[in-house]
């Protein structure tokens, strides 16, 4: 085997072994065939190349062009090993990946030649004829599609007369320098006048001897030493025959060593893989065991550092949550007083004061029962008892919405029945009587409107509060101060919803969503 080629192989076969790319793999199989293939090693060549094709997707574009390297190859090989019915199978599948007309015009030639060694004449000769016009442009292709085609016309018939297209295809050949092409014609030229004109074959097979010298084709050497045993004189035929024995022998013995050769690089590759596979599993093991005697040897320290580190951290998160706890309730405390100091107090004051500000005169033992009751309510925040007042809650309600009517403000309530509050709970109506007492609060001091309607409604799963007045009502960059920001954490907090429709003509509109009990 030839020492490049040797080589070839080798970093070839390196790639296969390391590389991640499956297009490049298929690639380097491919490569490696064709080499085998030069060297006579036909199966292992053929197995590349089957090797190769596992690699490929045929789905894919970007691996068609190996797919009709390897196909192609494949016919090749099989032409070798003149399995003919599977070159012409091979060659139809590169046919039908081929995207060029040249590769298609290469193996169609192919095909045609298989179909020929096949005995198959006219196929080929049908084939030869189809692609000879398209083959033109080209004299190289043109040249080797003529002289095939000459030469299956004549083996069909042998009173053809080739010569002059064979001489045709051998002047372009001479004239563009291609060697393997005047090989070709050489042969074929010598079997043509091996009957009718012993000399012309014993020149050209003289001439096909040393061109295949020259081209070193061990496989043409021996076909033209074959013609010439036949044609030469007979006192070369000798000379001819040992020369034939001498190059046959060593031909076999080169390719069972290139065969070998091709083994042994592919078992030292693997072998190479394996060892350092294994060296790196005896790395990766001891590294485990010396991990493994730290991690025992460190384990008891680390775990008791890890638990002393939890028990402490533990300790400082129950201190600080339990801290926090206790901030966080007087905290919400203090703002439940506040709260109720701005529900009962604040809000009661205004009230009252508004009574005294729109009444002439006001009875004296009514203002003082007011004073009382506020008083007492305001004494109760301190016990954090709850301040629902006694009494049916409609009409209570309806006493704190209607105190705010003035002269020139009329107030409307609809819908608030006795029967509508029967079974919402007292913590709803405490949030709600302080809400709304809160609008009405905010309608007074800021909106100048002079109609309030207040509406209940009991809906299929809530009950519902709408207020509206025809006041200023709220624009549309309206910053709420804290009572009407009260009013939507009242409302959120007994799972309820509440929305304000500001900048509306006819003034302010809300509305009030309670969850049904």
């Amino acid at each position: 085997m030839d020492r490049q080629n040797d080589s070839a192989y080798y970093y070839f076969n390196k790639v296969v072994n390391s590389s991640k790319d499956s297009l490049q793999i298929a690639i380097a199989y491919n490569s490696m065939a064709v080499i085998q293939s030069d060297a006579g090693d036909y199966f292992g060549g053929q197995e590349s190349l089957l090797t190769s094709l596992s690699f490929l997707d045929e789905q894919k574009e970007k691996d068609q062009y190996c797919l009709v390297s390897d196909y192609n190859e494949l016919g090749s090989i099989s032409i070798s090993l003149k399995n003919y019915d599977a070159a012409i199978d091979y060659y139809d599948r590169t046919l039908t990946r081929a995207s060029d007309s040249s590769a298609k015009a290469i193996a169609l030639n192919n095909k045609a030649f298989a179909l020929q060694q096949q005995g198959a004449y006219a196929k080929a000769a049908m084939i030869y004829e189809t692609i000879l016009p398209q083959s033109r442009k080209d004299d190289r292709q043109y040249a080797r599609v003529l002289n095939n085609r000459t030469s299956v016309r004549w083996l069909q018939d042998s009173s053809y007369p080739a010569a002059p297209e064979l001489l045709a295809a051998l002047a372009i050949r001479r004239r563009i320098n291609d060697d393997w092409g005047l090989n070709s014609s050489y042969a074929h030229l010598s079997d043509y006048y091996l009957h009718i004109c012993p000399d012309s074959a014993l020149f050209y097979s003289r001439a096909m001897y040393a061109v295949a010298t020259k081209l070193n084709s061990p496989d043409d050497q021996l076909e033209a030493l074959q013609k010439l045993i036949l044609v030469g004189p007979t006192a070369d035929a000798k000379i001819y025959f040992e020369r034939y024995q001498r190059l046959r022998d060593s031909l076999e013995t080169a390719r069972n060593r290139a065969k070998n050769q091709f083994a042994l690089i592919r078992y030292d590759a693997e072998k190479n893989k394996n060892d350092n596979l294994r060296l790196q599993r005896e790395n990766a093991e001891r590294r485990v065991e010396l991990v493994t005697q730290r991690a025992i040897t460190g384990g008891a320290i680390v775990l008791f550092t890890v638990l002393t580190g939890l028990g402490i951290l533990r300790y400082r998160k129950r201190k600080a949550r339990l801290e926090w706890e206790k901030e966080e309730a007087i905290r919400k405390q203090r703002m439940r007083i506040s709260e109720r100091v701005h529900d009962i107090v604040a809000n009661g004051l205004y009230r009252l004061m508004t009574e005294i500000e729109h009444q002439e005169e006001v009875p004296k033992e009514e203002l003082l029962d007011k004073v009382e009751v506020l008083y007492e309510q305001s004494r109760e925040i301190s016990y954090e008892r709850d301040s629902i007042s006694k009494g049916a809650f409609h009409l209570k309600l309806a006493e704190i919405i209607t105190s705010f009517a003035r002269p020139g403000t009329k107030i409307s309530i609809l819908g608030n029945e006795e029967d509508l509050w029967s079974e919402v709970a007292a913590e709803t109506k405490k949030e709600l009587e302080a809400v709304l007492q809160e609008l009405m609060i905010n309608m007074d001091k800021h909106s100048g409107a002079r109609n309030v309607l207040v509406r209940f409604e009991r809906e299929a799963r809530a009950l519902s509060v709408r207020y509206a007045d025809d006041g200023v009502g709220l624009p549309a960059d309206h910053q709420m101060g804290n009572g009407l920001t009260n009013t939507g954490n009242r409302i959120s907090q007994i799972g309820g919803q509440i929305s304000f429709e500001p900048n509306i003509p006819t003034g302010l509109k809300v509305r009030i969503y309670l969850p049904n009990d």
